[in-house]
């Protein structure tokens, strides 16, 4: 059988631009079709009214996204400023530290200052004592 089929047709129409032209003519003279074709399209078409909305939500959710960012940023203040604070109280306390480290080291010194005097004091005597004795020693016997 040698008929038309929907594949042939279709290849038809694809080579012959006067037809398809005619085609897609008489499809839209007729008032259910042009209807149906309308219909399809309007579907796929964006309208003013849908990019209005677009518009709006893009703004909304941009403003939300400010606002977030902006309390973000509010919260991170508030931390650094509390961390500042802290590490003001920790500076205070090290700085206490470290001068009562200084007054104890001072005084540690102090005291083994006085310690090296107390043992010349009570040894150099007696060196002086064995060092007399053992020039007697030497000189005399």
């Amino acid at each position: 059988m040698d008929g038309l089929s929907a594949e042939r047709i279709v290849e038809l129409f694809e080579k012959d631009v006067s037809s398809r032209k005619r085609l897609a003519e008489l499809l839209v003279v007729e008032p259910d079709v042009r209807l149906a074709i309308i219909n399809a399209l309007i579907r796929d078409v964006a309208t003013k009214e849908d990019i209005e909305k677009l518009r709006a939500a893009t703004k909304e959710d941009i403003e939300n996204l400010r606002k977030a960012t902006k309390e973000d940023i509010g919260k991170l203040e508030a931390r650094i400023n509390s961390l500042e604070a802290v590490t003001r109280e920790d500076i205070g306390r090290l700085e206490a530290r470290i001068n009562s480290l200084d007054v104890r080291i001072s005084r540690l010194e102090g005291q083994m200052s006085l310690f090296v005097k107390l043992f010349i004091a009570f040894n150099l005597p007696i060196l002086l004592g064995i060092i007399g004795m053992l020039l007697k020693l030497v000189f005399t016997g």
